[in-house]
């Protein structure tokens, strides 16, 4: 099975940038559509960002225009580059196929905070 490692999550300012990494033990970007999802406490997992096998690329209206999905298939990664973060962007993320999900890593805490 298919393992996600997610990191560089941390503690940042309103306003401030984060860009995380999603690393997987096998060569599954090339073959399904990714996605970063986020669970804030008290809350459901919700899916922000998605990237299909074709490359199309679609976001949360809550994210759209702050965040960046990106894959490198060669490295077997993905990424989310979050600018202008929000204390509301307080969650753990995690990646993770579309459709079909894989088991969840241990995702990364970001917190936006003052």
């Amino acid at each position: 099975q298919v393992q996600l490692v997610e990191s560089g999550g941390g503690l940042v300012q309103p306003g401030g940038s984060l860009r995380l990494s999603c690393a997987a033990s096998g060569s599954i970007f090339s073959v399904t559509s990714m996605g970063w999802y986020r669970q804030a406490p008290g809350k459901q997992r919700e899916l922000v960002a998605a990237v299909t096998l074709g490359g199309s690329i679609d976001y949360a209206d809550s994210v759209k225009g702050r965040f960046t999905i990106s894959r490198d298939n060669a490295k077997n990664t993905l990424y989310l580059q979050m600018n202008s973060l929000k204390p509301e962007d307080t969650a753990v993320y995690y990646c993770n196929a579309l459709g079909r999900l894989l088991n969840w890593g241990q995702g990364t805490q970001v917190t936006v905070s003052s």
